[in-house]
Parts: C-alpha cells; sequence; structure tokens
C-alpha cells in the first residue's frame, strides 16, 4: 500500500523573518515608490524650475533687446563702442523700470571681453567662456536661477539676494549675425517665491498621487495576501487530516492482516474443536451401539444390550443435534436489537434450564445483519461460559443505548479467572476478532472469587 511522507517539506528560508505577503509588499512597496517619488519629484520641479526661468528670461530678454540692440550696433562694424552708446545706454538701464529690476548689466563681445557694464572694474577685461554665454553667442538666450558661480559674477554674489542670469544674443536687424552678448542679473525675489510654491505644489501632488498608488495596491494585495493565508491554512488542516487518515489507514491495515491471520488460526482451532467435539461424543456412542449391534448379530445379545443400543443412538443423536445448534443461526433480518437479545437468552435458559436477568434500555439502536451477528454471537458465547465455568449463577445481561452506539454487558458471580493471562480462551478470542471487524470494543473484567464481566461495544450503531 503506498504512504506518503509524514511532514511537509521544509519551507525556504525567510528573508522577511515571516511577514505576511501584504507586510512584505507594503515594506517593499513603500521603498520604492518613495524613491520612485523622490527622483519623480526632483525632476519634475527641475522641469518646472527650467520652464519658468526660461519663459522669464524671454519675455525679460524681449523686452531688454528691443531697448539695448539699437544703442549697440555699432559692435558690428567696431571693436568698441563709441561714447554716446555708453552714456545712452547707462542711463537707459539704470533709471525707469529696468533701473528697478535690473542688478547689474554687461555686454560681452564674441571673445569673451566685457565691452561695456555698471562695474566698471571689469570693462575691458576678458573672462573664461562659459557654457551659457558660448551658447548666447550662438544665437540662444540662455538663463540660469541663482548660480553665481563664474569668476566674473563676484559683485553679484556679494549682494546676496537672488538673481535671475539672462544671457541675451545681440544681432544685427538686416543680416541677424550675432556682434554681441547681453548679459542682464534681474532681481528675482517674485521668481523665488514662485518656484517655491512650484516645488511644494509639485511634492504635494507626487506625494498624494504615490499614497493613493500605495493604497490601492495595498488594499489588492492585502486581499490576495488573506486568501492565501486562508488557503495555507486549509491546506495545512488537510495535510494534517491526511497524516491522520495515513496513520489510521497504516494501523487498520495492519491490524486487518493481524486479524487474517488470527482469523486463519481461529479457524482451524473451530473446525479441530468440532472434530474433538464429533470424536468424544457421538463417534464413542455410535462405536458403543455398533460393539452391542455386533454382539447382538452374534445372538448372544440380551434384551438389555439392544435397549442401550438403542439410547446410545439416541444419545449421540442429541449431541450430534446439539452442535449443530451451536453452529447454526436463527432468522435474524426481521427482528429489533431486543428480540435478537431475548431469542438468544431464551434459547440459553431452555438448554441449560438456568434463569438469565435481563435489562434493557429504551430505544435500542437498529443494526445491520453484520451487527446483529456479532451481538447474537457475543451474548450466545459468554452465556455459555457462564453456565460452564460459572454454573450459571447469578447470570445478568444489560444492554443499554449510548450516545454513540450500543452497549452489551454479560456479567455473572462464579469463581472468575485471572483475565491479565494472554490466553483467554478459544471463544473469547473469536469474539475479540468479529467485533474488531466491525469497529468495535471487547474488554474483560474477572478476578478470581470475584465473577466475571463481559462488555461489547458497537459504535455508529443509528438510533430509532
Amino acid at each position: 500500500m503506498t504512504t506518503f511522507a509524514k511532514s511537509a517539506p521544509a519551507d525556504p528560508p525567510e528573508l522577511f523573518g515571516g511577514m505576511s505577503l501584504a507586510r512584505q509588499f507594503i515594506l517593499t512597496a513603500t521603498m520604492v515608490l518613495i524613491l520612485g517619488m523622490t527622483v519623480i519629484a526632483f525632476w519634475v520641479t527641475s522641469r518646472i524650475e527650467d520652464s519658468v526661468t526660461r519663459n522669464a528670461a524671454a519675455a525679460t530678454a524681449l523686452y531688454v533687446d528691443s531697448i539695448i540692440a539699437p544703442l549697440t550696433q555699432e559692435l558690428a562694424d567696431s571693436e568698441t563702442l563709441g561714447e554716446g552708446a555708453r552714456l545712452a545706454l547707462t542711463e537707459t538701464l539704470g533709471q525707469g523700470v529696468l533701473g528697478n529690476k535690473l542688478v547689474s548689466f554687461k555686454i560681452w563681445k564674441p571673445d569673451g571681453t566685457v565691452e561695456f557694464s555698471n562695474q566698471q572694474d571689469i570693462v575691458g577685461r576678458q573672462f573664461p567662456m562659459t557654457d551659457r554665454l558660448r551658447r548666447a553667442l550662438a544665437g540662444a538666450v540662455q538663463a540660469e536661477f541663482d548660480q553665481l558661480d563664474s569668476a566674473e559674477n563676484a559683485a553679484e554674489r556679494a549682494k546676496g539676494i537672488p538673481l535671475l542670469e539672462i544671457y541675451s544674443p545681440i544681432r544685427q536687424p538686416w543680416s541677424g549675425r550675432v556682434i554681441g552678448v547681453a548679459e542682464f542679473y534681474e532681481i528675482a525675489s517674485d521668481l523665488q517665491a514662485d518656484l517655491a510654491v512650484a516645488r511644494k505644489r509639485s511634492w504635494l501632488v507626487v506625494g498624494l498621487v504615490t499614497l493613493a498608488m500605495l493604497g490601492i495596491l495595498f488594499a489588492i494585495v492585502a486581499r490576495g495576501s488573506r486568501l492565501i493565508a486562508r488557503q495555507g491554512e486549509v491546506l495545512r488542516d488537510r495535510f494534517d487530516e491526511l497524516n491522520r487518515l495515513l496513520h489510521s489507514n497504516r494501523s487498520l491495515r495492519l491490524r486487518a492482516e493481524k486479524a487474517a491471520h488470527r482469523t486463519a488460526t481461529l479457524n482451524e482451532q473451530y473446525l479441530r474443536r468440532i472434530s474433538a467435539e464429533l470424536h468424544d461424543g457421538p463417534a464413542q456412542l455410535i462405536a458403543l451401539a455398533c460393539l452391542r449391534l455386533e454382539t447382538a448379530l452374534k445372538g448372544t445379545a440380551a434384551g438389555s444390550d439392544l435397549e442401550n443400543v438403542t439410547n446410545s443412538l439416541e444419545e449421540a443423536l442429541r449431541e450430534v443435534r446439539n452442535i449443530c445448534h451451536g453452529l447454526m443461526l436463527p432468522e435474524l433480518d426481521d427482528l429489533t436489537t431486543e428480540e435478537i437479545l431475548k431469542r438468544v437468552i431464551k434459547g440459553h435458559e431452555s438448554r441449560t434450564r438456568t434463569t438469565v436477568n435481563f435489562q434493557s434500555s429504551d430505544n435500542l439502536p437498529d443494526l445491520n445483519q453484520a451487527e446483529k451477528i456479532g451481538v447474537y454471537r457475543f451474548v450466545q458465547e459468554t452465556l455459555n461460559n457462564a453456565f460452564r465455568h460459572a454454573n450459571g449463577i447469578a447470570q445478568k445481561v444489560i444492554a443499554a443505548s449510548t450516545k454513540d452506539g450500543l452497549s452489551v454487558t454479560v456479567s455473572d458471580e462464579g469463581q472468575g479467572f485471572d483475565a491479565t493471562r494472554p490466553d483467554k480462551g478459544l471463544g473469547l478470542t473469536g469474539l475479540e476478532e468479529r467485533l474488531a471487524g466491525l469497529g468495535g470494543t471487547f474488554t474483560v473484567k474477572s478476578s478470581p472469587g470475584r465473577g466475571t464481566t463481559v462488555t461489547m461495544h458497537i459504535p455508529g450503531a443509528e438510533d430509532t
């Protein structure tokens, strides 16, 4: 018979210390989403800053270029600005709206030399070309917010206020050629406030979206985790139940094998018993009758010898009938449990001319055919033992309906015997095997001088 492993295969090592799937997910997803939220938020805010900066720079550059370009056209044909152009630039950029918005301004020549500035100490100096200056000389407006890290930004850094640095290319009107670059430093306090608000809003939006995603995903995973946990418990319960059934099956198989061997032995013992009964009883009487008949045939027998032959044959016939009566069962199919008990008790009283005290509870459970035969044989065998070994003293049969089946007890007040000895006799051993085959139990209580009590119990019988 196929058997299975006694225990489940070992689980792999737990990475999260036995945490549930939902907790593993919330821990991992939180770290991943926070990292993703941080990256996305920085990317979004940087895009917002770049966009706001470019828009502000483009507006200022357009406004400034409409004023500065006409005043700096001398750079197309000359390497320097004339005194009139310098004076006009100073007055234009230092007064009015531009004067209030601009902190500093420079006019760059294509070689990186400062041609004009409101900072006289850097006019005429040549500085290393920055990337933004190169791109502006190539024709693109460049802007940078509050990043004053170049050598020519020393004066602007010293002011300690947020500034928007703008590079605007100066072109010839008719050719579009870039002849220089105008650099402006605009006070950007409002821009700084707008960017701060934009950062907070972008972080808030990204955070709320991340939390919403985490909440929705967690709800889905938590539901799946609970389902998996329930299924795991069901599987563990079924596995345990399967193990119990396998152990029970193995035990039953071993009992069945032992019962088969013992049944074969009992059958052989029954055959020997019947053989002994026939040999010691009817066979001896028939042999005696044959001797008497032989004498009668020789003509030497008296009338008493013929009478003895007749008596021997009648006694042998009774012995054979008694043996056959012990082997045959009456019709039990249509009898109730109580009627079966009364019939076997009545038959015993008729054969032994003794009295049996019978007690029965109401509503004894119904039995199937095999159970009826088992009960009949149990009472028949135990009452016969009570008659043979206890002279039928105080024979009693008690039948009771229990919560899980039927219980029958047969007792006497004879000399008793040692119930602890391994050999209880052929009859009791046969009853024990018969009841084991019905799933029942069989107990014997006896000791020398205190009588004997034998109890059987059949489970699972249905109440009427």
